[in-house]
């Protein structure tokens, strides 16, 4: 599609970053009108996800005890929504609203560098989650609860167990994470209607600025070099996301039996 022309720039990093591309099979199933509830279900419950994630650097890491409480409270909205059923899209687009004020940790050696990208990719994946909500109910889609699947638990299950390499790996793992989110909305565009098609177009700028957030974040925060371990994630990455994989996500593998 024309529209990804003018992306060609922002997607080559991207590309050079991953150790692989989305498998067609991936692809193939995904473009399946049968397959978009779940998949635009998957995407809204990616986009808590992130924010969460991104909230939970913040409350360790950052976030001085009297900002805990307003940090949960934050995202209390969304989680009820997804875990409770609760709420509406109009409250939650009044709730994204919210300007949050954090105090940091005085020890925090790291709390700047962390607070502001972590405070706008809160908003901006809250704000996405909002747009899929839109689409969905635009199209009668209503949600459902489905279960996580394996690509994020199996970055996961690599990272060290010791600070600040625990946070290091972390980060690295929130670059493949928006990184691969990128790529896949790339891919996947030119096989959706063109309205859905634009929307997941306009991604692509946040999705690539969030990438490197993380990963400028992992250097600084290591104080040497990185290149090990984005080699050692990039792998455990591309195989997640090569082999088969029986479960149908947004960030699923090559779909070999599909449920």
């Amino acid at each position: 599609m024309s529209e990804l022309a003018q992306y060609a720039d922002l997607l080559t990093p991207i590309h050079q970053f991953l150790h692989c591309k989305t498998p067609q099979a991936w692809l193939d199933e995904a473009r399946k009108p049968e397959r978009l509830p779940l998949l635009l279900v998957d995407h809204m419950n990616c986009e808590l996800k992130a924010a969460q994630t991104a909230m939970l650097l913040l409350r360790k890491y950052v976030a001085a005890p009297e900002s805990q409480t307003g940090l949960l409270e934050w995202l209390k909205p969304y989680e009820h929504f997804i875990y409770r059923g609760e709420g509406s899209l109009p409250e939650l687009l009044a709730q994204n609203k919210i300007s949050k004020n954090i105090i940091a940790k005085n020890a925090a050696p790291y709390a700047q560098d962390i607070l502001d990208p972590m405070i706008l990719l809160i908003k901006e994946e809250l704000h996405h989650f909002t747009q899929v909500l839109e689409i969905m109910e635009a199209r009668d889609i209503p949600y459902q609860s489905i279960t996580a699947g394996r690509y994020a638990k199996g970055l996961m299950q690599a990272v060290r167990t010791h600070e600040p390499c625990t946070l290091v790996d972390k980060l690295i793992i929130g670059a493949y994470i928006e990184a691969r989110s990128c790529e896949r909305f790339a891919a996947l565009a030119p096989y959706l209607d063109a309205p859905l098609a634009k929307f997941y177009v306009s991604l692509l700028r946040s999705e690539a600025r969030h990438y490197q957030d993380y990963l400028t974040l992992a250097e600084k925060i290591a104080g040497e070099s990185i290149a090990l371990r984005v080699q050692q994630f990039g792998e455990l990455e591309a195989a997640l996301i090569q082999t088969p994989d029986s479960d149908f996500k947004f960030h699923s593998g090559s779909p070999t039996p599909l449920k």
